[in-house]
């Protein structure tokens, strides 16, 4: 048995918000020295796309801290997701948060283990042309021999 400590990630969302976690997370592990794994299911599989066209919205995240106050109902209206998106990314370069394109590749040189959950692909009819390079396909008990033995287990 290796000394070499084990981190499991489970990323289970698609959006431009929920595609940070993963990928800094398994990035910063893997500059520790830690063997990690990302399993990647239902829409968390959007992270895997060569072309990463992640939105965010405020509408179901209530802790999204907005610029001014902004009724549901205005958050619903046409077009807002586009524009909350832009001033997502537009706040994260100035501020000097990477690109998600980045960290993903930061951690596929890493050598982090990226795995597409077979179900789920199978269940969206997905094409893995679309997917980066390097990603695995495997079902949940493949991912389970290696979350068994990690030190850290986080569900995303």
């Amino acid at each position: 048995m290796s000394d070499q400590k084990k981190m499991a990630i489970i990323a289970t969302k698609g959006s431009l918000d929920w595609g940070y976690p993963p990928f800094i997370l398994a990035s910063t592990a893997a500059a520790l020295g830690y063997d990690c794994e990302v399993f990647f299911t239902f829409y968390g599989l959007q992270l895997l796309r060569k072309k990463l066209d992640l939105q965010v919205t405020s509408l179901g995240n209530p802790g999204m801290p907005m610029p001014m106050p902004m009724p549901v109902l205005l958050q619903a209206l046409p077009g807002m997701q586009k524009m909350m998106t832009v001033m997502m990314k537009k706040k994260m370069a100035a501020k000097g948060v990477s690109d998600l394109g980045d960290l993903r590749e930061l951690c596929q040189e890493a050598e982090v283990r990226m795995i597409a959950c077979q179900m789920t692909v199978d269940l969206f009819d997905m094409d893995t042309s679309e997917f980066i390079d390097g990603v695995e396909y495997a079902g949940a008990a493949a991912f389970f021999e290696f979350a068994g033995e990690s030190d850290i287990c986080l569900f995303i």
